[in-house]
C-alpha cells in the first residue's frame, strides 16, 4: 500500500517576492530612501526566514501557563511564556517595529515604512504584534498627554531599540459588564497623595506580561461619590510591578481559553489598591483613550492584510503542487477563481491600509497645517473603516483558502486550522463591525469627516488622466455621487435610516476608497497585473457573482505573477 504523501505548501520570501509592496514603497520614497528601506527589509526578511519563524513555532507549541502559587503556598501569579516569546520581544525591539514611528527619520512617510515592516512581521510573530499595537498606542498617548516624568521614563522605554530598556504596554478596558460599551466600567480610583489606587476586575487583558498598562477607572471622592456613565471615566497609567518586582496590587484570576491566538497571554485580573497615575484630564478618559484606539485599529488592519498575504501565498503555492483529478489545483477553473478573487480583494485592502498609514504620518509630521488637518479628518473616517473592512473581508476569504487545501486544511498538525481560528479575532478586537460602523457615523455627523473624504476621492479621480482607466474612473465617480446623495438625504431627515444602513455604508466607503487607490496606483505602475486587478475589483462593485464575466486565461495570467 502506498503511503499518503502530499507536498506541503511553502511561503515565498515575504519581501523579495512582494511586487505590490515594492511598487508602493518605490512610488512614495526617493531613490535614496527606498534603497535604505529595501536593504533593511531584505535583512529583516532573512531574519524572518532563519530565526523569527522558529521563535513563533516555539510559542505555538508552548502556550502560556499560569503559576498562581509557589511551592510553599505563596501567591506569585507568574505567567510562564515560551522562550520564543521572549525572543520575539527582543526582535521587536531591535527591529524598531514601534520605534520607527517615533524616530520619524522619513518625516511624513515614517509611518508607511513602519507599517510595511509590521505587515511583513505579523505572520511570523505568533501575535506578538498585539502587545506592539498597544505599546504604540501607549506611546502616542504619552507623547500627547503624558507628564514630564512619564515621558522621561515610560515613553522612552516603549520607543527604545535597546532590549535591556524596551517595555511593552497593555490596554485594560474590558470588564464583566461588556466589551466596547465602557460606560458601565466598575473599576474605581481613589486619590492618595500624588497617585491613585485602583480597585476592580478587568475581564480581558491581552499581553499581560507587559511592564505597564493603560486602563480606565471611575474616580471616587472622599464621600464615595462618582460620576456615572462614560463622562465619569478617567485614564490611568500603571506599572505591573513595583521596585521589588512584586505585582502592583494585581491578582491574576485566570488565563483565558480563547478560540485562537493561543500563544498570546490573555488574562482576567483583579486590581486591589493598584497604584496608578492619571493620564490627561479627569473625566476625559474616553476622549483620551481614543488616541490609543486609533493606533491599535490601524495595527489591526495592517496585521490582517499581513496574515491574508501569507495565507494566500501558501494556498497559491499548494495549488501548483497538489494534483486532483489528473490536474493541478491551479488548472481547475473554480479553484483558479477562488484564488484570483482572494488576491484582488487582498490588494484592495492592502491599498486601503497603506493609505491610512500614510495619513497618520501626514497628521503627525506635516508642516502644512491645512494638509495636516485634512489628513486628520479623512483619517478619522477611514481608521474604523479600514479595521472593519479588512477584518470582515479577510474572514470570508480565509475560510475559502482553508477550504482550498481540502482535508489538509482541517488537520491541526498542518498548521492550517490555526489561521482560521486566529482570523476571527480581527473582527472582534478594537471594536466589532457594528460598533465601528457606529463610530463611522459619529465621525460623519459630529466631526464632519465625510465631506473631506468625498472631496479627496473626487479630486484624486479627476486628476487621473490615463485613457485606459477612464471607464473605471467614471464608474467610481458614479458610485461616489450616489453615496454622497444618500448621506445628504438621510443625515437630517432620516437619522434612524442612516444608522440602520451604517454597516453597508461603511463597506461602500471602503470599496470606493480601495477602487480609487487602486486606480491611482495603476497610473504610477501601469502593468497588466495592476490594470487587471483594478478592473476586476471595480466591475464587481455593482455586480452579482452570476453576472460577472469569467476570463480563465486572464485569471491564470494574473495569478502566475504572484507565484
Amino acid at each position: 500500500m502506498n503511503g499518503f504523501i502530499q507536498t506541503p505548501p511553502k511561503a515565498t520570501l515575504p519581501y523579495s517576492t512582494d511586487v505590490l509592496l515594492k511598487e508602493l514603497l518605490e512610488s512614495h520614497f526617493s531613490p535614496e530612501q527606498f534603497s535604505e528601506i529595501e536593504n533593511d527589509l531584505k535583512k529583516f526578511e532573512q531574519r524572518l526566514e532563519n530565526e523569527i519563524e522558529n521563535y513563533a513555532q516555539d510559542c505555538h507549541q508552548h502556550p502560556p501557563r499560569l503559576i498562581p502559587f509557589d511551592a510553599w503556598g505563596n501567591r506569585i501569579d507568574e505567567i510562564e511564556v515560551a522562550p520564543g516569546w521572549k525572543q520575539l520581544d527582543k526582535v521587536s525591539c531591535e527591529e524598531g517595529i514601534v520605534a520607527i514611528g517615533y524616530e520619524r527619520k522619513y518625516g511624513e512617510l515614517s509611518r508607511l515604512y513602519q507599517f510595511a515592516k509590521l505587515y511583513l512581521y505579523h505572520p511570523s510573530s505568533a501575535y506578538y504584534t498585539c502587545p506592539l499595537a498597544m505599546t504604540d498606542g501607549a506611546a502616542k498617548l504619552l507623547e500627547n498627554f503624558g507628564s514630564n516624568e512619564q515621558k522621561a521614563h515610560a515613553y522612552q522605554n516603549i520607543i527604545s531599540r535597546d532590549p535591556n530598556k524596551f517595555w511593552t504596554s497593555g490596554q485594560w478596558m474590558t470588564e464583566r459588564s461588556g466589551g466596547s460599551d465602557i460606560s458601565n466600567t466598575e473599576t474605581t480610583a481613589i486619590k492618595t497623595g500624588d497617585h491613585y489606587l485602583l480597585n476592580g476586575v478587568k475581564w480581558f487583558t491581552s499581553a499581560t506580561t507587559s511592564q505597564m498598562a493603560m486602563t480606565l477607572a471611575r474616580i471616587v471622592d472622599e464621600k464615595g461619590n462618582s460620576v456615572a456613565g462614560s463622562r465619569g471615566l478617567s485614564l490611568f497609567y500603571l506599572e505591573l510591578r513595583d521596585e521589588n518586582e512584586k505585582l502592583n496590587g494585581i491578582e491574576i484570576l485566570r488565563l483565558k481559553d480563547k478560540l485562537g491566538t493561543k500563544a498570546l497571554p490573555t488574562a482576567e485580573l483583579q486590581l486591589k489598591n493598584t497604584k496608578a497615575t492619571l493620564i490627561g484630564e479627569i473625566g476625559a478618559g474616553v476622549k483620551t483613550i481614543a488616541t490609543l484606539f486609533n493606533i491599535t485599529r490601524i495595527y489591526n488592519a495592517t496585521t490582517t492584510v499581513g496574515a491574508w498575504k501569507r495565507l494566500h501565498d501558501l494556498a497559491l503555492d499548494y495549488s501548483t503542487k497538489r494534483l486532483a483529478f489528473k490536474k493541478k489545483l491551479k488548472d481547475h477553473p473554480l479553484h483558479l477563481q477562488i484564488l484570483t478573487n482572494s488576491r484582488i480583494h487582498f490588494e484592495a485592502s492592502f491599498h486601503l491600509v497603506s493609505y491610512v498609514a500614510s495619513l497618520l504620518g501626514i497628521e503627525e509630521c506635516s508642516k502644512d497645517q491645512h494638509k495636516r488637518e485634512n489628513a486628520s479628518s479623512i483619517l478619522r473616517l477611514l481608521t474604523p473603516i479600514a479595521k472593519l473592512y479588512t477584518a470582515k473581508n479577510f474572514m470570508g476569504h480565509c475560510s475559502e483558502m482553508i477550504e482550498s487545501f481540502g482535508g489538509a486544511g482541517y488537520i491541526e498538525d498542518t498548521g492550517l486550522p490555526m489561521w482560521l481560528r486566529d482570523a476571527q479575532v480581527f473582527t472582534i478586537w478594537e471594536g466589532t463591525t457594528n460598533v465601528l460602523s457606529l463610530d463611522v457615523l459619529r465621525a460623519m455627523i459630529k466631526e464632519n469627516a465625510f465631506t473631506p473624504w468625498a472631496q479627496m476621492i473626487t479630486k484624486t479621480l479627476h486628476e487621473i488622466k490615463s485613457s485606459e482607466l477612464q471607464d473605471m474612473i467614471s464608474d467610481v465617480l458614479s458610485l461616489i455621487k450616489q453615496t454622497v446623495e444618500f448621506v445628504t438625504t438621510h443625515s437630517n431627515s432620516s437619522p434612524e435610516i442612516l444608522e440602520s444602513k451604517m454597516r453597508a455604508l461603511s463597506f461602500r466607503i471602503g470599496d470606493i476608497t480601495c477602487a480609487t487607490l487602486m486606480l491611482e496606483h495603476t497610473t504610477r505602475n501601469l502593468t497588466s497585473k495592476n490594470l487587471y486587478s483594478a478592473k476586476r475589483f471595480i466591475k464587481e462593485l455593482n455586480r452579482t457573482e452570476l453576472e460577472r464575466a469569467v476570463d480563465l486565461k486572464a485569471e491564470s495570467s494574473f495569478l502566475s505573477g504572484q507565484a
